[in-house]
């Protein structure tokens, strides 16, 4: 500041209103670096008298501006410290003010910090350069002391938004763990003291090693964080880098690092280098199960108890309740994410195992009306659980441990419960219904327009039908699950008996209006004498039956606006809509291996279809069925898989059926008559190989299969939605799952501590899963513990398999009794704050006691 400024900031202080009771101005220039000395005697301001004081005339200034001259405005120069216990002046100070031209003591003003700390402001007067200063002024902070300088100092040399020391030291962590190469740590050795960085830590989280560096900070937080989890006796070997003071602070730093929507990322990479210097597969290796299970600092913690259940399925441990709990247990952990497509192929090979211990002795041999309401009450579940390994499979396809169960579940699925099933069920076919193709109770696929359309277009009600491509009725139950849950309508799920051969132009046309299905020469499939091949020979056969109806493939409906969708059904009482992503992927060699992929894309586009359908199209009636199933296994078939073809005039061979108007008996195929699905003026036999089996022929893709009649291709689904709108009767609205605080005390007296909540209802129709966050925050919001999550989609009426017990711990900061501090509860997808439960935290002194 050069002496015109000086003087113009003075002119402005002289020239300000007087208080009450003030008769004149009085400022002392303190100028300790004696900067101005030479200029002092040629400063003059207007109507202030300028008045030298020094060691030698204190009592005379003393008389001067108290009896001699008492009214005037007075400048005092001094380079002495007016503070010294002698000065004669002090009273006087008291009641003055007091410049300062010196740069310490702009900043101070400038800041609005108290002259009592001006020695912390002038030890980091380096730092204070002007896009510093200006960043440090940003955060506005509303009282200082030594500590809210020093962090927000480090706080802008890390380029924070808000002076905060954790933020701050994870901004550091993340950029390196070296300090050579810490930009942030050179910033604070040019700029700061790198001590005081260095107390801070020790203060916080307990590092007080000697030889002190960011990697042992990262590996004294880590470990110390896991010793939550796991007993310290078990982590002997890496005692010295667990914290023996404030450890609450270090597992609360972790988790919310963890947390971060982005760093996480780094944290991951940096725990894997971690985890590797301690040797924790050595650690790990030498404790059971139980020991470790709730671990969640390192991602070998997952690996290990993935490890732990593959091993066991191996060696026919059965302890399939506990292998669930645990992947439970781990979905709510940091690292499962990361692990989570072997978590879920691990889940669905334990309940196969579950499936096969149910019927270890074999799946029973029962009449063929028995064995297909088994099939479709409870044997379905192996077809679904065997395509969700897939699904999880095929997205770590390269995962050793996956190989591993692959082995595993193809010997149940393929090996026993297709060989069981199918076997028993061709049996059963055989000696049952393959003169009559029928079972009692059971709409055949050739009834479906009959039974379930044409009534409704008689009453002149709008009906949708959907039919998608070998749908079979594990993927239906799938998605009338799903309807359920997420819409309002009521959707019920039948079984149909569908056409054999299970093929699409033998079921699509059973599908359509007719009062006739035939074959003709070239095994083309007649209705009513019209050829039934295509969307447009399908779109007529509707029309002629229903003018007001139309035809239509799904991807157009998707391609449509909704004014267009509008437009183009205005008027239609019967809408067929043809969807086929299942059939069109696994009919191919080249694809067939993506058919489970394709089924997860089909329940969404199927269930996107019915949402158009309620809300673009005012549609309350829908149906969703297919013309057949599939049987697909991922394993390469062997020679025992095929069967020659005899020596049979047929009008049509495929890899799962023949048609022949020549009856013979053969060894491994079935021979159904087709009187009861077709009118043809000759006979027509179908010939379909036993159990799984194909022919061998030359062709398409052997893997997925369809034409045959095991319980996969003929079962297909008959899905009826009703839409029921808001306020209608028996309207349902669906709402998530409530996540409830049980205990009733409302305070906490450890750092460490442990809550129980309830999920109040069980997950069923209209009743969702609901996901939460819960952790303590301060009345302002700050989180001042760690974040727990809980999954509230129990399905089970036993309120203890609905209970949680979460651990808590606090941060280690000074807490005032007389506060409310909230348990927090927030709905993880929507963001939305569902609770805040006061309570009172009264820690009295924090000792190690604590911990």
């Amino acid at each position: 500041m050069n002496l015109d400024q000086i003087i113009s900031t003075l002119t402005d202080t002289f020239n300000e209103s007087l208080n009450d009771g003030e008769q004149r101005k009085i400022v002392f220039w303190v100028d300790k670096d004696r900067e101005f000395v030479e200029e002092i005697n040629n400063l003059s301001i207007d109507n202030v008298k300028v008045h030298q004081l020094h060691e030698k005339n204190n009592f005379y200034t003393k008389y001067l501006l108290e009896e001699e001259d008492p009214t005037s405005h007075y400048l005092v120069y001094t380079t002495d410290d007016l503070g010294r216990e002698e000065n004669w002046l002090i009273d006087t100070v008291y009641y003055s003010k007091t410049f300062y031209a010196d740069k310490t003591s702009l900043l101070l003003d400038d800041l609005r910090i108290d002259s009592s700390l001006r020695a912390v402001v002038k030890k980091y007067e380096k730092f204070f350069n002007k896009k510093h200063s200006q960043k440090f002024k940003s955060y506005e902070i509303q009282s200082y002391t030594e500590e809210t300088i020093e962090v927000a100092i480090m706080s802008v040399l890390c380029n924070l938004k808000t002076p905060d020391f954790e933020e701050l030291l994870k901004t550091v962590l993340k950029e390196n763990l070296s300090e050579d190469d810490n930009k942030y740590i050179v910033l604070m050795e040019k700029y700061f003291d790198i001590n005081v960085f260095w107390k801070y830590v020790s203060n916080l989280y307990g590092y007080d090693r000697e030889d002190r560096s960011l990697k042992t900070l990262f590996m004294n937080l880590t470990v110390t964080t896991m010793s939550h989890s796991v007993e310290n006796l078990s982590l002997s070997n890496i005692q010295n880098f667990i914290a023996e003071r404030n450890k609450s602070n270090a597992l609360v730093f972790i988790d919310h690092w963890m947390h971060h929507k982005s760093d996480y990322t780094i944290y991951n990479e940096l725990a894997e280098i971690v985890e590797q210097e301690i040797k924790l597969a050595d650690i790990v290796h030498q404790l059971p199960i139980e020991a470790f299970k709730n671990a969640d600092t390192f991602p070998y913690f997952d690996k290990a108890i993935i490890i732990y259940i593959a091993n066991s399925l191996e060696a026919s441990h059965e302890d399939y309740d506990e292998y669930i709990k645990l992947i439970n247990l781990r979905r709510v952990k940091h690292f499962y994410e990361k692990f989570q497509f072997i978590y879920e192929a691990l889940f669905y090979t334990v309940k196969m195992y579950e499936f096969y211990k149910k019927y270890s002795s074999g799946i029973p041999k029962v009449s063929a009306i028995d064995m297909w309401k088994n099939y479709v009450s409870e044997y379905h579940v192996m077809d679904t659980y065997y395509r969700k390994f897939y699904v999880a499979f095929d997205s770590k396809p390269n995962s050793e441990i996956l190989k591993k169960l692959k082995a595993m579940v193809e010997n149940l699925y393929t090996n026993w419960y297709m060989g069981d099933l199918s076997s028993h069920w061709s049996q059963a076919v055989e000696s049952e219904i393959k003169d009559n193709w029928l079972l009692p109770g059971i709409t055949n696929q050739q009834d479906f327009y009959k039974r379930y359309v044409d009534p409704k277009v008689h009453k002149g009600e709008r009906i949708f039908v959907i039919i998608s491509d070998a749908l079979r009725y594990e993927i239906g139950v799938e998605i009338s699950e799903k309807l359920n849950a997420e819409t309002m309508g009521v959707c019920e799920i039948e079984p149909i008996l569908s056409v054999v051969p299970s093929v699409t132009k033998l079921g699509m046309a059973s599908l359509l209006p007719h009062k006739k299905i035939d074959f003709d020469e070239n095994a083309r499939v007649l209705v009513d004498g019209k050829s039934s091949s295509g969307l447009e020979n399908r779109k007529d056969i509707i029309e002629s039956t229903v003018s007001d109806s139309v035809a239509i493939h799904a991807q157009e409906v998707f391609a449509m606006n909704k004014v267009g969708r509008r437009e183009y059904f205005k008027g239609k009482k019967l809408i067929y809509i043809y969807h086929d992503t299942i059939d069109a992927m696994g009919d191919k060699a080249s694809t067939e291996i993506y058919t489970f992929s394709a089924v997860e894309r089909a329940i969404d586009e199927v269930s996107t279809l019915i949402k158009i359908i309620r809300d673009d199209l005012s549609g309350t009636n829908i149906l969703v069925t297919a013309d057949h199933g599939f049987v697909y296994q991922r394993e390469a078939l062997v020679e025992s898989d095929k069967i020659d073809k005899e020596n049979i005039h047929s009008i049509e061979l495929k890899r799962r059926y023949m048609l022949s108007k020549e009856k013979r008996e053969m060894d491994g195929i079935l021979n159904i008559n087709m009187d009861s699905i077709i009118k043809n003026e000759h006979q027509l036999i179908a010939y379909v190989p036993k159990a799984t089996i194909r022919f061998k022929i030359q062709g398409s893709g052997v893997n997925f299969i369809h034409g045959g009649a095991s319980l996969q291709e003929v079962v297909v689904p008959l899905i009826k939605y009703k839409n029921i709108r808001r306020g209608q009767a028996n309207s349902r609205e669906i709402v998530k799952v409530d996540i409830k605080l049980t205990n009733t005390t409302r305070k906490i007296t450890n750092s460490l501590f442990h809550l129980s909540f309830f999920q109040t209802e069980k997950v069923e129709e209209k009743a969702v899963p609901r996901t939460v966050m819960i952790y303590m925050a301060d009345e302002n919001g700050s989180v001042v513990s760690n974040e727990e999550t809980i999954i509230g989609d129990r399905t089970s009426d036993n309120p203890e398999e609905r209970t949680f017990k979460l651990g808590f711990a606090l941060k280690t900061i000074t807490y005032d009794k007389n506060k409310h501090y909230y348990l927090t509860m927030k709905d993880i997808e929507t963001g939305v704050i569902l609770e805040k439960i006061p309570f009172n935290i009264n820690l009295g002194i924090v000792s190690d006691f604590d911990f």
